[in-house]
């Protein structure tokens, strides 16, 4: 997967995330089709923002995200077998719940909307060759946060034991790669408030 191509306003910044609803639904039996289509967008907007620095000359850096894209990408993988063993009926498409659906109805879902896919995917900007390690490095330390809020959404919401499984690894692989990422941004000199938002849901 190459990189996608840099900005070409010079004025590109850090992802801004502050806008973004990673919101799923209520329990239901749908619930786990609505988590898995979500949770493959999110995976997804790792992906693309991992490729950005896969080539960068910061140590570490792109040995970090060559590893976030394996490993989201096998996740992804697995996510779409689960959904066409489990679902065979449910539409090729990302979907989610249509407002005030019934959680268990596969007639209240509907297609999920491009909003919708942005907003799981994060990807908000893109960056410059210049700004381009900060923004991977901030960027990523928010997605990890939203994924930890995701999984533990699966933990309290579903009972299928392989989505369970699946949240409760997710948030072992976040916490200890938004560590990593803290590390990074502090030898950059960087340690905001906001890189710690997510530190209460590093237990499950």
């Amino acid at each position: 997967m190459g990189a996608p191509p840099p900005a070409s306003s010079p004025a590109a910044a850090a992802v801004d995330h502050s806008a973004h609803n990673h919101e799923v639904g209520p329990a239901g039996r749908t619930y786990d089709l609505r988590w898995l289509d979500a949770m493959v967008q999110h995976h997804t907007g790792a992906l693309r923002m991992s490729a950005f620095v896969f080539d960068i000359g910061q140590p570490g850096v792109g040995a970090l995200a060559k590893q976030i894209w394996r490993d989201q990408a096998q996740e992804i993988k697995a996510m779409g077998q689960w959904r066409k063993a489990w679902y065979p009926e449910a539409p090729v498409y990302p979907v989610a719940l249509k407002t005030d659906g019934d959680p268990n109805s596969m007639e209240s879902l509907e297609r999920m909307g491009a909003a919708q896919i942005e907003a799981m995917q994060m990807m908000g900007s893109t960056p410059t060759r210049e700004n381009r390690v900060t923004w991977f490095l901030e960027g990523m330390l928010a997605h990890h946060g939203a994924a930890l809020v995701m999984a533990h959404d699966a933990l309290r919401k579903s009972r299928n034991p392989t989505i369970r499984r699946l949240a409760g690894a997710i948030i072992v692989a976040q916490r200890r790669e938004i560590l990593e990422l803290r590390r990074m941004l502090s030898h950059d000199g960087l340690n905001k408030p906001e890189y710690h938002q997510f530190d209460a849901l590093f237990s499950f």
